[in-house]
């Protein structure tokens, strides 16, 4: 006798692989250490070559952001990689930065404004990636209490401050790599998935 689930059933357990199946891809994306760990060895490998910078377009592309994106009060987000993984989703990395002169409260807006969101604190919940292509709106991914999968738990950036963020989303279609990436207080950018 076969097992019938609900639609919300279905989306719970379909969230539920994501969220199993990414715990070790998103631990490494979140915490900061993932985007340091992936820059330095390029840059020391570089270094080993007769002490000559190497001219490969790999170490042009690590030291320079894919997009950057202004929001209010001196606050940047700077985009450094946006992959499309064999699970179905799409892994931004990037960087938030606070490059004014006073401490910054990130606004409570990029959070979004979904309750299932919001109970679950400060988050980047609210990006969406925009698909013109196929004309959909991508929603940051969710595990099956809700909680968005993406960097959380922060409040506000000292002057100069930085913050290793990402952002997970679902894939669109692989004939669909040029995207807008959008976070409420901030101006939209687009940007080209690899992967």
């Amino acid at each position: 006798m076969g097992i019938r689930f609900s639609a919300r059933g279905r989306r719970a357990l379909v969230a539920l692989a994501l969220t199993t199946g990414l715990a070790l891809g998103a631990s490494g994306c979140g915490g900061g250490g993932g985007d340091g760990d992936d820059k330095k060895p390029r840059k020391s490998a570089s270094a080993t070559k007769d002490g000559a910078p190497d001219p490969s377009t790999q170490e042009g592309e690590s030291d320079a952001p894919l997009a950057e994106m202004k929001g209010s009060k001196g606050l940047i987000l700077q985009i450094t990689s946006a992959q499309r993984d064999a699970g179905g989703f799409v892994t931004i990395n990037g960087t938030l930065k606070n490059d004014g002169a006073e401490r910054v409260t990130v606004p409570p807006a990029v959070r979004g404004d979904e309750t299932e969101i919001l109970r679950h604190g400060m988050s980047l919940g609210g990006a969406t990636l925009v698909d013109s292509k196929d004309k959909k709106r991508y929603y940051v991914l969710r595990d099956t209490d809700g909680r968005p999968l993406t960097t959380t738990g922060f409040t506000s950036l000292k002057a100069g401050e930085s913050l290793a963020v990402f952002i997970q989303f679902p894939a669109p279609p692989a004939n669909s790599s040029e995207v807008t990436l959008q976070l409420p207080t901030f101006a939209g950018a687009p940007i080209t998935i690899s992967g």
